[in-house]
Order: C-alpha cells, then sequence, then structure tokens
C-alpha cells in the first residue's frame, strides 16, 4: 500500500496513460487490492479493481454461510455494505442493486476469500494525473470502504442476519407452491404499491395486503415460521376491479416475486413460481419462425403462420409470439394485463362476430384458448381484467381488487356468468398444439460492428445494444436490474460462438446452472444472473438471428 502510495505521487501531473503503471496486485493491511484494467482516459469507463479479503480476516457467522439462498444473501449485503461505506465517495462504485436479491458477480465468497469487484474513476485535471487525490481515495479511503464491507467486527451482524433470513424465508416459500397447488403466495402484511415508476421502493402509509378468509393459506418459513395470506391456485385466475384500485399493481408484484427481495421492501412476502412470465403485445417487434397458428391461421394473400417470421409484428402478432415464445422457453405460468394487451388477441364479442364473419377473422382469441391451456398443457394463466366479462365463463378464481384489498368474488362471477350468457360462440378451428422447439444458428447473432470489433453493451435495463443491432428490451418487464441485460449480452456473445443449438431454452439453462461462475470474466462486477426466460426475450427480439436455419419444423 505504502510503495502504491508513493507511485501514485510521483505520477502526479503527469499524462493521464501513466496511471497504468499501477495495474497488478498491492498488498494492503487485511487485503489485496488487485488493479485488473485501468482506464486510457478520464472519459472513459472507470478503472476495474478488485480487493480479496483473506476468509480469517472476514469471520462472517456461520449462519451467513449456511446454504446457497443466504450465501446469496450475505454476499447480496455485502455489495450493499461497501456502497453505504462508499457513499459521498463519487469515485467509487460497486454494483450492488436496488429492491431484488439476485445473484450478482459484484462479491464472490471463492477459496481465498471474500471478493469484492468494483470500479474507480481515477481523478484529472483535464488529461493530466491527480496522482495525491488518487493516493488519497485509494491508500486511505478504500482500506476504510473495504474493512466497513467485510470486517465481522464492523458489520452490522443483527442486520446481516435479518437479510439472510429474509432471502432464505422467501426461496423456502416459493419451494411450496407447487406442493399445495399453488402459483403465488402475497403475504398478509405485504405492501404493493411503489412510490413512483421510477422509484421502486415502497410506498409510504401504503394499504397493507390482507388476504379474503377464503383463499388465506399458511406456509412455513424456516426463520418466521408460520406466515398466512393469499394463495393463489393453478389454473385461471382474473384479478379484477375498478380503475386505479390496485389490479396491475398486485400483477406487478406477482411478476416480479420470482426474485427474492431485500427485507423491508414490502414485497419480500411475494412469491411466485420461478417460471411465471409475463406476456403483452408490443408492436414492431421482430418475430423469428414462431408457429401463431393456433391463435393465428392463415394470413391475406396464403401467408402462412406455422413458421411466422416478420420484423414489424402487429400487437395481435406481437403477442401470440410472446405466448409461444414463453411455453418454449419452459413457462407453465402466464401473467396477463389487459391494459398492455391487444384487444384482438384477448376478446372478439359477439357482436364483432356477427359483422365480421369467421372466415374474414384469422385471430382466434385467448378467451377461446386459455382453457385449453390449463386442461391439455397444465398452463396457469393470471389476468388482469377490467373490460371484457367474457373470461368468467373459463375462470377457476376471481379476486375483485378494491382500494388495494382483495376480495374473493368467485362464487359471485360464477353467478354473472350463469346470468348474463355472452351469447358469444368459440372460435376454435383446430385443436390447441404445443410450440415446437426451434434450433437457433448462433453464428446470426452478429456481435461485429466491423470486422474484427465487437461490441455487446447493455444501457440500462432497456437496451442491449449486439453488434449494430439494439435489442429493445422495455416490454421483457421481469428484467429487475441493468445488471441481469448485461449478464444476458454475454450470454449472447457466447451463443455467438457456438453455431446450431438445437434446444435454445436447454443450452441457457445449462450455462446458467452449472457454468455461470464459468461465465464470469474478470474483473467484471456488473453482472447479475437472469432467467432463462428473459434470455430467450432477448434473444428472440434480435433482428437478423435465424430460427430453424435448415428449414426444419
Amino acid at each position: 500500500m505504502e510503495q502504491l502510495q508513493t507511485l501514485l505521487q510521483r505520477l502526479d501531473g503527469r499524462g493521464y496513460k501513466a496511471y497504468k503503471d499501477i495495474q497488478g496486485r498491492h498488498a494492503f493491511p487485511g487485503f489485496t487490492l488487485c488493479v485488473d484494467k485501468v482506464q486510457a482516459d478520464p472519459f472513459a469507463a472507470p478503472s476495474r479493481m478488485r480487493a480479496v479479503v483473506p476468509w480469517q480476516q472476514v469471520a462472517l457467522p456461520e449462519p451467513a454461510l449456511a446454504g446457497e439462498p443466504r450465501r446469496r444473501a450475505a454476499r447480496d449485503y455485502i455489495a450493499r455494505a461497501f456502497a453505504n461505506e462508499a457513499d459521498g465517495e463519487q469515485a467509487v462504485r460497486i454494483d450492488a442493486g436496488a429492491q431484488t436479491v439476485l445473484d450478482r458477480s459484484a462479491v464472490l465468497f471463492t477459496d481465498a476469500g471474500v471478493e469484492l469487484r468494483f470500479t474507480v474513476a481515477l481523478p484529472a485535471r483535464g488529461r493530466t494525473i491527480l496522482g495525491r487525490q488518487a493516493a488519497e481515495i485509494l491508500c486511505r479511503k478504500l482500506p476504510r470502504i473495504v474493512a466497513g464491507a467485510t470486517e465481522a467486527q464492523r458489520l452490522d451482524a443483527a442486520a446481516l442476519e435479518r437479510h439472510c433470513a429474509a432471502v432464505e424465508d422467501q426461496h423456502a416459500l416459493r419451494g411450496q407452491l407447487a406442493e399445495r397447488g399453488l402459483v403465488a403466495f402475497v403475504a398478509d402484511g405485504a405492501v404493493l404499491p411503489r412510490r413512483s415508476g421510477v422509484d421502486d421502493r415502497p410506498l409510504a402509509d401504503a394499504i397493507p395486503f390482507d388476504s379474503p378468509d377464503s383463499l388465506r393459506v399458511t406456509l412455513e418459513a424456516p426463520n418466521a415460521g408460520s406466515i398466512s395470506g393469499m394463495g393463489i391456485p393453478r389454473g385461471i385466475t382474473l384479478i379484477v376491479g375498478g380503475g386505479f384500485h390496485g389490479k396491475s399493481t398486485l400483477l406487478n408484484a406477482l411478476e416480479l416475486g420470482v426474485y427474492d427481495h431485500r427485507p423491508g421492501d414490502g414485497r419480500d412476502g411475494v412469491v411466485s413460481l420461478e417460471d411465471a412470465a409475463k406476456i403483452r403485445a408490443e408492436d414492431g417487434r421482430a418475430v423469428h419462425a414462431v408457429d401463431l397458428s393456433p391463435y393465428i391461421g392463415e394470413l391475406p394473400f396464403g401467408k402462412s403462420t406455422t413458421a411466422f417470421s416478420t420484423d414489424l409484428a402487429s400487437g395481435s402478432t406481437s403477442q401470440a409470439a410472446a405466448l409461444q415464445e414463453a411455453l418454449e422457453a419452459g413457462s407453465r405460468t402466464l401473467l396477463v394485463d389487459e391494459d398492455t394487451s391487444a384487444t384482438n388477441f384477448m376478446i372478439r364479442d359477439r357482436r364483432m362476430q356477427a359483422l365480421v364473419a369467421r372466415d374474414a377473422e384469422p385471430i382466434t382469441p385467448l378467451v377461446d384458448r386459455i382453457a385449453e391451456l390449463r386442461d391439455r398443457y397444465g398452463v396457469s394463466t393470471l389476468l388482469v381484467m377490467g373490460g371484457s366479462g367474457d373470461y368468467l365463463d373459463s375462470a377457476d378464481t376471481v379476486i375483485q381488487m378494491q382500494d388495494y384489498r382483495p376480495a374473493d368474488v368467485t362464487a359471485e362471477a360464477r353467478r354473472v356468468a350463469t346470468e348474463y350468457a355472452t351469447g358469444r360462440h368459440a372460435e376454435i378451428r383446430s385443436p390447441l398444439s404445443w410450440p415446437a422447439m426451434r434450433a437457433v444458428d448462433g453464428r446470426t447473432v452478429r456481435t461485429e460492428t466491423k470486422p474484427g470489433k465487437r461490441k455487446v453493451q447493455g444501457r440500462g435495463r432497456d437496451t442491449l445494444l449486439v453488434g449494430r443491432e439494439a435489442i429493445d428490451l422495455r416490454a421483457v418487464e421481469q428484467i429487475a436490474d441493468a445488471a441481469q441485460v448485461r449478464a444476458i449480452g454475454l450470454l449472447l456473445e457466447r451463443l455467438a460462438d457456438s453455431g446450431r443449438v438445437e434446444d435454445p431454452p436447454a443450452w441457457v439453462a445449462e450455462l446458467l446452472t452449472r457454468h455461470w461462475a464459468q461465465l464470469l470474466p474478470r474483473p467484471d462486477g456488473d453482472l447479475a444472473r437472469p432467467r432463462t426466460i428473459e434470455v430467450m426475450a432477448a434473444l428472440n427480439r434480435l433482428r437478423g438471428v435465424r430460427f430453424n436455419a435448415d428449414g426444419v419444423g
């Protein structure tokens, strides 16, 4: 550390490129600092560094290391502690996340100890090194930050235990859903509303969730014990109610219930099956060789939809594609919000049936397929529905939200469905078929912007640049963090070197489970593990990629 301090002071006033002299390993009291990549100039991405703290120095309590959920939570807590210690020091940054607890590369547990991966914006005046300021940051402030984040005697042991216990409990609750015949669970007392569209923290003074007695179940958590709340059973569930009463808020909480949340988030008692997938309409997206025929028949001029491709999908074709792609990627739980759906994909009422003959309408709406999805293939669907009562005929459970309070109105909904018949007739032409697996030609994932120069870069949660193409991810609503987008880019880059892949979801799942640690390139600390469903969603939206390249079905 003293040698590094002397070196930085000697570099003071020199040209910025001279900072490269500090690259390498430096022994500090209590940890080793690894300067892996030094930025080329003050306006480039910050320098990447790691601090490796030996286990004997860390001395974490044993409960923090007891099992994968707790270890993941402990790593998450350390990253957050590092960020808190560095608060006020603008030059030092770690990818600590927000409300979700994801499997991140910012903090790793290795044989050598706890490895923290972070960035430092090395200071300059213009392009002249400010070596004394750099020495202050790296040799005085950084040791305090690292110690505050890793040394057990300086960590808040009670807060660490709460963090680990909350994540372990959510993992356990999610693991009980399938055996209890549930697709989701919302604990009594959960706080679902968020502060704003750009602030994901819980809304102050929000109405706590209180389950209807008829849907209340009790699950067991290893730390909190018995937890009561609303269990949403398998099958078809409608979430109904007037505008602004909390329908979409409930669905939004359920769609992110596939992830664990930090304690105090308000949604740390909301869990959903890991395969739950939100589908929606998305005008203008690309679609590649997807079998839309169960929902959209032959198009004008004889165009088949059994392997439908377009660079400019309509609302109905995009939502049909999203549904088929979700099933192909492994989902058996679909989440749908009427507000973000294509009306003609969702419903064709009796009057429109009378006006436009069936032979002139290629779309078979979801209302006519939803029971088949359930009965033939065991697919559950949760729908937010405020404008069409036609789905009441198929619903197994109907939850009405009023003033953010849920009520089980299933019996009343069945009475209404019987008393007020819609008069429409089902428009099914053929039995529902399961989407065939599409192979992908990885060579068509073109990552180069010019020969020999690759570019795969995430821009927040909404955009992923792959070569010369930009993938619009705004409609992939279950991406919780920009670090997941960067990881998706890493996986697509790997796919580009893999040739033809016969079963892309299985290929992705293998990398995300057995080989995840090998995918983490040093010194990247800004990656978080996505789900297979989100990786496939990004791949499906990449223009130019070829599925079933040899023309096989």
